[in-house]
């Protein structure tokens, strides 16, 4: 497919067929066509009901059989359609997977934010689909499957207008139609920048209320920027296939953001995780030798502050919908390389100041900068682990402050 930002209009025409029961324009979603709307995915599948995004490349996809990494990755944080048209009613049938746990009253619906001419012109969710039953006392899980649902946003200016619909980021999405009451075309380019990131969770967006709502989205929105958000669920681990998805991937400033999952899945210990982050930053260097690259540290996290992993939920509340983490390790057990995120912090400000020496475009952000001591204080972490809608946008000002400011490492110069 083409390059994920590029917003450049192709020359494939639309085909669409006209609803005699709506009087809307049908538009079924194919490969081309997803290729032609899409921006955010790096990866496109043709299923049975239509295409689904994918935020990682089918290679990377193959080297990881991790049921986490892949229901993570095919949630389309970021991920959104973008279109011109005259169109005045805008429906998208899609097939989502939602997430549920067992014993656990049902999760909210993911939400679709539509911005007209990059204002948010309207939110809505979809019914049925797949649902995931997911049991956390064993961590078994299966899929219940259900039908397409429709997201219906009527009532839009009447007016040639670029169109965004930003799929939901905690619902794996599969596009099946899109109807609308006046032709689409592919949405041109803005010359915008391309910002590319990584993180765990809390940059894919869990808790956050909507996706355009994310800290990295709300950051790029403050930024003037294009967003590629591969913040994937419990994956951000230092994996050699995301760091080559990073280093092909075209962008103009790139952001990674280690440390919480490495200490809450107790994945590694201090000997491998130097030469780990030393790794990941020299692929991603192989592709932009010269784009300037922010390595930031965890925010807070008091429970695994000086509390190595791994980490689990705490099931006590969970049938009254209250889902909390807790630390299981032993603080004694850093003297043997476990790892928390202090020590993480520490090493990370290392490996940084030393590659800096030869690398004058690599910066380094303290996690605790975006969310700290003070800030716990007043917004606590309402799960222990991640953050809520307000954390997210206290977050995004922040980092776009810090990033985006005349002097940051991110400044549109």
């Amino acid at each position: 497919m083409n390059s994920p930002h590029d917003p450049a209009p192709r020359s494939t025409p639309v085909t669409p067929e006209r609803s005699r029961a709506t009087d809307l324009i049908t538009t079924p979603i194919t490969l081309s066509l997803a290729e032609d709307l899409l921006r955010g995915a790096l990866d496109l599948e043709r299923t049975e009901h239509g295409v689904l995004p994918h935020r990682l490349p089918a290679r990377a996809r193959a080297q990881c059989a991790d049921g986490q990494l892949a229901m993570a990755e095919a949630q389309p944080s970021g991920v959104r359609l973008a279109f011109r048209t005259r169109a005045t009613t805008v429906e998208l049938d899609t097939l989502r997977t939602k997430m549920s746990y067992q014993g656990a009253p049902p999760r909210p619906d993911g939400v679709y934010d539509l911005l007209v001419d990059g204002v948010l012109s309207g939110q809505a969710s979809v019914t049925g689909g797949n649902v995931l039953l997911v049991d956390m006392t064993t961590g078994s899980a299966e899929t219940v499957p259900g039908p397409v649902g429709t997201v219906r946003f009527p009532s839009l200016p009447d007016r040639v207008k670029n169109v965004e619909i930003w799929l939901p980021h905690n619902e794996i999405t599969q596009l099946v139609a899109l109807r609308t009451d006046a032709p689409v075309e592919p949405a041109p380019g803005d010359g915008r920048k391309v910002w590319l990131h990584h993180g765990s969770s809390i940059s894919h967006g869990s808790e956050a209320a909507s996706p355009t709502g994310t800290w990295p989205a709300l950051a790029a929105s403050l930024g003037g920027v294009e967003l590629i958000n591969l913040g994937l669920g419990g994956s951000a681990l230092l994996d050699p296939f995301t760091a080559r998805a990073l280093r092909d991937t075209p962008a103009d400033l790139i952001s990674v953001k280690i440390g919480l999952n490495i200490v809450n899945l107790d994945l590694m210990r201090l000997r491998a995780f130097g030469p780990a982050v030393h790794g990941f930053l020299d692929t991603i260097r192989e592709g932009h030798p010269t784009a300037p690259l922010l390595v930031v540290s965890p925010i807070l996290c008091p429970i695994h502050e000086d509390t190595p992993g791994p980490g689990a939920p705490d099931l006590e509340n969970i049938g009254e919908g209250r889902l909390r983490f807790k630390a299981m390790g032993d603080p004694a057990e850093r003297a043997a390389g476990k790892l928390t995120l202090n020590v993480i912090r520490d090493e990370l400000a290392r490996i940084v100041h030393q590659r800096a020496a030869d690398d004058a475009n690599l910066h380094y952000l303290d996690g605790r900068d975006l969310y700290g001591q003070a800030d716990a204080a007043e917004l606590p972490l309402p799960d222990q682990l991640h953050p809520d809608a307000a954390i997210h946008r206290l977050m995004a000002e922040r980092f776009a402050a810090s990033a985006f400011g005349s002097d940051g490492p991110f400044a549109l110069k």
